[in-house]
């Protein structure tokens, strides 16, 4: 299992050992993380998508950070299951850092 850290100017947000790890054509692979693994406070916003293979995702933001960082499908499709309840946070936003190795910010149209 892959050893997963994110951090926003230096701010912890969440530590995991036990990512999902979700592969979607032309976006860099999404960390699925349990909640208990989100270490700050996440305030959810009115922010909500639908994704045609994973359902209603709800958004939230880190206080005094980044707006709509963040997200999570409470009723998933049932093929999207796995990712019930956990959060996934926009690698083009925040610093992810993977076995020990810092990651770059992948450019997608996500990217602020």
């Amino acid at each position: 299992s892959r050893h997963i850290r994110l951090e926003w100017e230096g701010r912890l947000l969440a530590e995991s050992s036990q990512p999902l790890l979700l592969f979607e054509t032309l976006l860099p692979v999404r960390f699925y993380l349990p909640r208990n693994d989100i270490v700050v406070d996440l305030q959810p916003t009115r922010t909500v998508s639908h994704c045609a293979y994973k359902g209603r995702a709800s958004y939230f933001s880190v206080p005094d950070g980044p707006l709509d960082v963040a997200w999570t499908y409470h009723q998933p499709l049932r093929e999207a299951e796995p990712v019930r309840d956990r959060v996934a946070f926009f690698d083009e936003r925040v610093d992810v850092i993977v076995d020990g190795r810092r990651r770059g910010r992948p450019v997608t149209p996500w990217s602020d």
